[in-house]
């Protein structure tokens, strides 16, 4: 991993360099200016599909809340976990 990203960094630098002075001075290829292409992001509310990983976030963060409780209270074994399901139920 160490090495890579070293090899990535040289290839990266050399590579403007690298097709342009490997061709004969007279024939460069020249090319015209990149146009820019605006990125077309779709806004969440958009999307119809949405719901059910909005409902699994939900529950998510419920569960994470009631685990942080369990925590706090120092629960463990059975009493830690029908703790979670009643606090993720009731909420």
């Amino acid at each position: 991993m160490r090495l890579s990203l070293p090899a990535i960094a040289l290839s990266v630098c050399v590579s403007p360099f690298g097709p342009a002075a490997a061709a004969p001075s007279g024939n460069v290829p020249t090319s015209g200016s990149p146009k820019a292409v605006p990125a077309t992001a779709v806004p969440p509310a958009a999307v119809p599909s949405d719901a059910p990983a909005s409902d699994a976030a939900a529950r998510h963060a419920k569960r994470t809340a009631c685990l942080k409780q369990a925590k706090a209270k120092k629960l463990v074994g059975a009493g830690k976990n029908s703790f979670i399901k009643d606090c993720v139920a009731a909420r």
